[in-house]
């Protein structure tokens, strides 16, 4: 007999066992970077989300999970359904609080249902119904669940939930042995361009070094903090969602797992980004500066993290949502998931009817970008290699 369970904070759950289920999967996932969220405060009622994480539990085995939030908004999601939310409210349909199945304002791909070796099918089907039990019993509005791999999307499909694609750009490593072997895979075009915003940065005297695990010194975690905050507060779409002790615990619990690119000029500090790594992909997460330099973003968010990943033979590099700028230098339009359960019939008949044309136009932009690559596909040389 499996029994599904919810829980109402990530400390309820055993770390070991809930990371046993996670394995090599994202770093995001794991009991550490959840519950520090949580501890936190990050991650509260006040702040809008409230804990219900799902685990199914067989003769006192923990062999499925799903790290499941009730939510009074949706805002820290990147799967934007406000819209959705608008024309349940003309309709008269209560939106808010709904279900939501992901990692807290981290819009990274990574399995949602957690499951032992070989029990995924099993533990999706009792996760996805108890799912939708709980949706139809207190009244929630809906469940989505964000960012899901194909074997989630997959098991969900198979039970009606709606679909809905987005994309993101990320870079994988064709087998560069050294930085400038990836920027003879650009065109020559962006190869210059790229060339030109390097070398714009080093006549202003910045200098660019990455440091990971214990190799990050205990006096650069707090200004990572001050780099975070100094985005949130000069951009009007900034929300502070983490805080210091947020930084604090992940610094203290997946300090291996860390990877800061940090940038100085005349020997302080004046921009970086906190990375976190882990089975042969990067991810970036927070940037900030406190010097608005020309080309700044740009070398160290991207040129430095993919110097990194050619040097540590790692396999692709995922610098988070948005940005068309990351295209031109070598990042290919990557395809992205999100599964939800509508249960009003109204709504989820207007919601399927918009998904169904939304998928459309995603495909065929994404088309687009792949013909439009400013990769150079044909290595041995192109007439339009311009």
């Amino acid at each position: 007999m499996s029994t599904v369970r919810a829980c109402a904070a990530l400390r309820d759950v055993p770390r070991d066992a809930w990371n046993a289920l996670v394995g090599d999967g994202s770093p995001f996932l794991e009991w550490d970077w959840l519950s520090a969220l949580e501890e936190s405060g990050a991650v509260c009622p006040d702040t809008g989300w409230l804990p219900q994480h799902l685990t199914v539990w067989e003769d006192d085995r923990l062999i499925g999970a799903c790290p499941l939030y009730v939510k009074s908004h949706s805002q820290g999601e990147f799967v934007f359904d406000h819209h959705w939310a608008s024309a349940a409210s003309r309709a008269r349909i209560r939106y808010y609080p709904k279900l939501l199945v992901a990692v807290p304002f981290t819009p990274v791909m990574g399995q949602r249902f957690l499951a032992a070796p070989g029990a995924h099918p099993r533990v999706a089907g009792l996760l996805a119904a108890a799912l939708e039990e709980v949706c139809a019993r207190q009244g929630f509005s809906s469940v989505h669940v964000n960012f899901c791999p194909e074997s989630d999307r997959d098991a969900l499909a198979a039970r009606g939930w709606l679909q809905r694609t987005a994309y993101q750009y990320h870079w994988r490593n064709q087998g560069f042995r050294t930085f400038e072997d990836y920027l003879e895979s650009l065109r020559s075009k962006r190869r210059n361009q790229a060339r030109r915003e390097q070398s714009a940065l080093a006549e202003q005297g910045v200098t660019i070094e990455t440091q990971v695990g214990d190799a990050i010194p205990d006096a650069l975690l707090p200004v990572m903090f001050r780099l975070y905050r100094s985005t949130i507060d000069t951009n009007p779409w900034g929300r502070p969602y983490l805080n210091q002790r947020f930084f604090d615990l992940v610094a203290e619990r997946l300090r291996s797992l860390l990877c800061f690119v940090v940038a100085r000029q005349g020997g302080k500090v004046i921009a970086g980004t906190f990375n976190v790594q882990k089975a042969g992909a990067l991810y970036g997460r927070y940037w900030g500066a406190f010097r608005p330099l020309r080309y700044l973003h740009f070398n160290v968010c991207y040129y430095a993290a993919i110097a990194h990943c050619i040097a540590q033979g790692l396999e692709r590099f995922e610098p988070g949502a948005g940005g068309e700028f990351k295209q031109l230098r070598g990042f290919d339009a990557t395809e992205t998931v999100s599964m939800h359960w509508i249960a009003d019939t109204r709504l989820r008949a207007a919601v399927a009817d918009h998904l169904e044309g939304e998928r459309a136009h995603v495909a065929a932009e994404v088309e687009w970008l792949g013909e439009h690559t400013a990769l150079r596909r044909d290595r041995g040389g192109d007439p339009s290699d311009s």
